[in-house]
């Protein structure tokens, strides 16, 4: 398990099942998945400071994990 928050895992603890039904039948949704955990280790980099952005752009990133996270959750709830 990742040290890293905000995980598929733990956003979606209950469909661990159906996330990766998709990700094998659904090349759309496995890249969703894949821009989902790019997204989410940049904002843990910049959140550590390991990888310091500006503000704005960490807000940015913030929006677009969001908006990935409803794209997943509308897939999973077809």
């Amino acid at each position: 398990m990742s040290n890293t928050p905000h995980t598929l895992a733990e956003e979606f603890p209950d469909q661990a099942e159906a996330i990766h039904r998709l990700k094998v039948s659904n090349p759309a949704f496995a890249k969703l998945l894949e821009e989902y955990d790019d997204v989410n280790d940049q904002i843990h980099l910049a959140e550590t400071n390991v990888k310091p952005v500006e503000h704005l752009h960490e807000v940015e990133l913030r929006k677009r994990r969001l908006s990935i996270k409803d794209a997943i959750a509308a897939a999973l709830s077809a």
